[in-house]
């Protein structure tokens, strides 16, 4: 099984502009592909891990990921799935969010000196670049009737869209030109809201390259959970990387509260086992749903990848002794992390108030 036969197992493929090609391009050698994220915050949340995690399998099946952080495109704003402007960042903020993005993903990627992953920047490659060359050299290969169907932008007609906002999809596919150029990247994954912008990369790929130039898109599904629910959120907001910002403990009890309707899914999805480890799970989910199986290991797997093992066996450990009852064995810092969110009273200073009803 290839890397994309694997991925259609998992479900885990939406839209691909050369399904065939693509297929027979990993069969026949190890490719370059990228992903990027703009550093509009301080850290990622799960729904950025999801093409991160596409990432990761193509690197674990031998093949070459590029990880792009835009310190350029961060500065403008993707328009993708909003509809109104963002606040644009200062040029200080949006470098101080590169920096914990970058380590995030090194984290994540386990780079350690291996040169099977490479980190860029595209600021690095547009920050000399002067509005005339930029006009010029690319403003003049893209036609305004085919930037305004596509749907990152037609669906901010009605409310609006500046200049800015509307020049993304220009920056996004310089940054694939630039890489299938200089680091031969074939490849771009991207979210499903990130279609516009990828085949717009090919088009421009192919313009400047040649109509016989093998470049691929591939974009994964978007996830909603059984509910019809984005998936990723909570009633406190969003599930952070940051631990700082979604503590282990936290992330870990996210993962083992998933419906049995989704959990499976999720273990294809962000999890790295194998066909014949999910079907048992699943197995277990159909006929001994009560033991939450399925929900134990991929909160177990989730928060290994995310936040290593230590992290791991604190979660574990509170999550043990908050459902026996037994804190006493947990530290001042456990039990601050595992009471984090739980509802609070504070008596009056002159009243005696027995905590035992």
């Amino acid at each position: 099984m290839n890397i994309i036969e694997e991925l259609e197992w998992r479900d885990a493929i939406n839209q691909q502009t050369d399904a065939e090609g693509l297929k027979e391009l990993v069969t026949e050698k190890k490719i370059s592909l990228y992903c990027g994220v703009d550093p509009t915050g301080d850290s990622m949340h799960i729904g950025h891990l999801i093409p991160f995690m596409m990432m990761k399998r193509f690197q674990l099946a031998g093949h070459h990921p590029y990880i792009l952080i835009g310190g350029a495109t961060g500065t403008i704003g993707d328009p993708s799935g909003r509809t109104s402007e963002r606040q644009l960042q200062t040029m200080e903020q949006v470098q101080q969010n590169v920096d914990a993005l970058t380590a995030q993903m090194q984290n994540l990627f386990d780079f350690g000196g291996n040169d099977d992953v490479t980190m860029v920047n595209n600021y690095d490659w547009t920050h000399d670049l002067t509005l005339l060359d930029f006009l010029r050299d690319y403003g003049k290969n893209f036609n305004i009737n085919t930037m305004l169907a596509k749907d990152i932008v037609s669906s901010r007609l009605d409310t609006g869209i500046s200049f800015t906002e509307f020049t993304y999809q220009i920056l996004q596919s310089m940054d694939y030109l630039h890489l299938f150029k200089h680091h031969d990247v074939q490849l771009q994954i991207g979210g499903a809201d990130q279609w516009g912008n990828i085949t717009a990369g090919l088009d421009l790929i192919r313009k400047k390259e040649g109509s016989e130039a093998k470049a691929f898109g591939l974009t994964i599904p978007l996830m909603l959970k059984a509910d019809g629910t984005k998936f990723g959120k909570t009633a406190g907001g969003a599930i952070w990387l940051d631990p700082k910002k979604t503590t282990p403990f936290e992330f870990f009890q996210f993962w083992l509260n998933q419906d049995d309707r989704d959990v499976i899914k999720y273990l294809k999805f962000f999890t790295f086992l194998t066909q014949d480890e999910i079907s048992a799970l699943a197995e277990k989910v159909a006929t001994e749903p009560h033991k939450r199986e399925a929900q134990k290991t991929l909160a177990r797997e989730m928060t290994h990848f995310v936040h290593g093992q230590k992290a791991l066996d604190e979660a574990e450990k509170i999550t043990s002794a908050l459902f026996t009852g037994d804190v006493k064995n947990l530290t001042a810092d456990e039990i601050e992390e595992g009471f984090k969110n739980m509802p609070t009273f504070e008596a009056p200073k002159e009243e005696k108030t027995s905590l035992i009803g």
